[in-house]
């Protein structure tokens, strides 16, 4: 598809955190659209969003004919996507889906925009998934080493912001953190647990295997990406009390040696990469001081790993809705 100023998109999902997002970065990066089309539940219909000085009323999803439409943006859950995702591709849009849905099906591409665009072409389906959001950076990060020697394994522990939850994360922590803060009972509803001055090592629903699906996305999404079966992923999943911003601790065990200052030229030539990496208190990357509300993955802490011959050790840090869903999404709509 070549971009023509006089596209009409679609969001569905776009009162959901990402969908906002996704209207904020496509105003951001002026995306040449003639037509804006939000779409949402009954409950939402009508509702008003902005994309820039413009405003739109909230259209329902269940009843929208997609004829006319070119790219449609689906955030609003992988129920939602199944049923309306192969809808409006039928309808003629090609359709950018943030849900697992499709994720693993050979006929639907697996794309981050700076690692396989390549893939985007290969769409007979008319449906390009995104990556889980934990995955999108870590591909970033570590593309440009498996290129040049080769990842065998990768044992990975992810730091998961409740951004990653959806609005409902997002408000949970906040009421908590107020409750605690003033001495009240804390409710626990969107979580298993209290998330509020607390770790939770369980994302997702867990599988017969003993890990969570959240941590068999790392494994499927890696693979499919990097187009490597035989990279083997170990990871750990937790949820965190921060709002925005993923980060990952990561250890990968390389093919051939590669030292930690190649590796970090590498990083810092990747495309969507920034190095931070600097040997004193404040020198690396965290979500609050460098992901939350910006675009890049940041890479920091990388060296040697002692107990490994072939081993490296990075921490990786990214906002988890704006690359993580909305910017790759939107990159990829820049592509078509």
């Amino acid at each position: 598809m070549t971009q023509k100023p006089d596209l009409t998109i679609a969001i569905a999902g776009a009162t959901g955190a990402v969908g906002e997002t996704l209207l904020s970065i496509l105003e951001e990066r002026q995306f040449p659209f003639a037509n804006l089309i939000p779409l949402a539940s009954e409950r939402s219909a009508g509702e008003r969003v902005k994309c820039g000085a413009r405003s739109f009323t909230v259209q329902e999803l269940d009843s929208f004919d997609f004829k006319g439409v070119d790219i449609a943006f689906f955030s609003a859950g992988g129920k939602v996507s199944r049923v309306h995702a192969p809808r409006a591709a039928r309808a003629g849009a090609v359709v950018i889906d943030n849900t697992s849905e499709f994720r693993y099906d050979d006929d639907v591409p697996l794309v981050v925009s700076e690692v396989n665009p390549d893939q985007i072409a290969n769409r007979p389906r008319g449906i390009i998934a995104n990556p889980n959001c934990s995955t999108m950076q870590l591909m970033v990060a570590l593309a440009p080493i498996h290129r040049a020697v080769g990842i065998e394994r990768i044992n990975v522990a992810t730091y998961q912001s409740v951004s990653g939850a959806g609005r409902s994360g997002l408000e949970e922590l906040g009421r908590q953190t107020a409750a605690m803060l003033n001495f009240q009972e804390v409710k626990t509803e969107r979580f298993p647990l209290q998330i509020s001055f607390n770790l939770i090592p369980h994302i997702d629903d867990f599988q017969d295997n003993g890990y969570t699906k959240e941590e068999m996305k790392l494994v499927w999404e890696t693979r499919k990406i990097l187009g490597d079966e035989r990279i083997q992923v170990n990871p750990t999943a937790v949820r965190v009390p921060v709002f925005y911003g993923h980060a990952e601790a990561v250890h990968i065990e390389t093919r051939d040696k590669i030292s930690a200052d190649e590796a970090r030229r590498l990083i810092a030539a990747a495309p969507g990469a920034v190095v931070v990496d600097e040997r004193k208190p404040g020198g690396y990357p965290t979500p609050v001081t460098h992901a939350a509300g910006n675009d890049p993955v940041y890479v920091g802490r990388i060296r040697e790993d002692i107990s490994h011959p072939r081993g490296l050790s990075l921490w990786v840090v990214a906002d988890n809705i704006r690359k993580g869903a909305a910017l790759n999404a939107v990159q990829i709509a820049e592509l078509l």
